[in-house]
């Protein structure tokens, strides 16, 4: 999970971030000698990760990581994993000396974490979809089948979903040489509606029951962040969520909703959660598993 800022909590793409280090602490002991139970190189296929805004670099396991660094007025050291690679940031006062000392002590969780990154970007690559006629793409959670419909006034329809004996079809009011980029916008035109009038109906499920008021919804393109919640009520959900089942969708809708009770991630907060969807942890889970489709 991430802090955007005071009074705003997000929840990410790849989250559980490690504990961080606090500035005035000393730098972790050195790791004692001789190999680890299961050694690193063994367990990690990684050789090198560059961050495309790397500034620094070191050698952890076997894998050479460039990373971006950044120093700011903050108090601790801390350390983040999304899909460019590892960011550290750090106080302006802090040697670097304890930053890479930080960055040894948590070797195996970058690794892991840059680990999942890489198969979660190749499973995405797998579930890219190709825009034409008969294309498959995910819609809570099961396939649906592009099907271009150029008839007398199917234009005006737009898309409409049809559900066969075979599966399920989105009709587009589409010719046959419609391009890609037709397909797509189209498509995903009709996704935001859908992601708009489903998250609305959910948090208005979960609110009440929480004890919360939400006041406004809006709509998320972002490549790393599946929902944010700020103090004033305000709900930021990724419409790409509609890729996924209801119970996913659900656990992101319950978890922001319970930031407007606790603007944190402490143990109360993940009992707010709880209070509501006793089984969040599987879900959550799910979640990250799941690949999201490369558009």
């Amino acid at each position: 999970m991430a802090v955007k800022h005071v009074g705003q909590l997000s929840l990410d793409l790849f989250d559980d971030a490690p504990p961080v280090a606090p500035a005035s602490a000393p730098a972790p002991a050195p790791t004692p000698a001789g190999p680890p139970a299961v050694p690193l190189d063994t367990v990690l296929t990684l050789t090198h990760w560059q961050h495309p805004r790397a500034s620094r670099q070191m050698q952890l396991g076997a894998c050479l990581v460039a990373y971006e660094f950044k120093r700011g007025k903050r108090r601790t050291i801390g350390l983040s994993v999304g899909p460019d690679g590892l960011s550290v940031s750090a106080p302006r006062w802090t040697p670097l000396a304890e930053v890479e000392a930080l960055l040894r002590d948590k070797a195996r969780w970058v690794l892991d974490k840059l680990q999942a990154v890489r198969e979660r970007q190749a499973q995405a690559e797998q579930a890219r979809i190709e825009w034409r006629d008969g294309a498959r793409f995910p819609y809570l959670g099961e396939d649906v089948v592009l099907c271009l419909d150029a008839a007398p006034g199917a234009r005006a329809t737009g898309a409409v979903l049809e559900s066969l004996a075979e599966g399920r079809r989105l009709r587009l009011s589409l010719p046959p040489q419609a391009s890609a980029e037709q397909l797509r916008d189209m498509t995903q035109a009709w996704l935001m509606r859908e992601a708009r009038g489903l998250f609305q109906q959910r948090l208005d499920h979960f609110a009440p029951i929480l004890g919360v008021r939400w006041t406004r919804l809006r709509l998320s393109s972002a490549g790393t962040r599946w929902g944010s919640a700020s103090a004033d009520g305000s709900i930021r959900l990724n419409w790409r969520l509609v890729h996924f089942s209801l119970p996913v969708i659900d656990y992101v809708v319950a978890h922001e909703l319970s930031h407007l009770r606790e603007m944190n991630h402490s143990p109360q907060f993940w009992d707010t959660v709880a209070s509501v969807m006793p089984d969040f942890e599987a879900r959550r889970q799910a979640l990250h598993k799941l690949p999201v489709p490369k558009w």
